[in-house]
């Protein structure tokens, strides 16, 4: 039984990318598919696909540059057990702007960045450097 999905997947892309393995696939949530497309974004994935059939899936590709993985680290931060709020003011900029939050916000899942620039607090998920 898994308690934590979201811990899974950004440890599965965390092994995958240490292991320099360039796919992944997951099983589909939404709140999965909403941070792989940040991650998409925000340049440390690849191509983000959804692929349909009898168990929807997500598959993605991990962005290497000059053979190293652009993921360097992915740490969860609230967690099932201990949930963490954030207000727009105290949300982190992860390795001094290089890295990046990911924040749960009323109106949506979006980067700490852009959740500061609209003065929105929320529920931080998890920090990628």
């Amino acid at each position: 039984m898994m308690t934590d999905p979201i811990a899974d997947m950004l440890t599965r892309i965390r092994n995958a990318a240490r292991a320099k393995k360039s796919e992944l696939v997951l099983p589909h949530s939404r709140i999965k598919w909403e941070i792989a497309k940040i991650l998409e974004k925000g340049g440390y994935l690849e191509r983000v696909l959804d692929v349909p059939g009898p168990r929807r899936e997500i598959r993605l590709v991990i962005r290497f540059e000059a053979g190293a993985p652009r993921v360097q680290d992915l740490k969860r931060i609230s967690k099932p057990g201990r949930r963490v709020y954030v207000g727009w003011q105290e949300i982190p900029r992860v390795l001094s702007g290089y890295g990046m939050a990911i924040v749960s916000t009323s109106q949506g899942m979006m980067p700490g960045h852009e959740a500061r620039a609209r003065k929105l607090g929320g529920e931080l998920i998890c920090e990628v450097s």
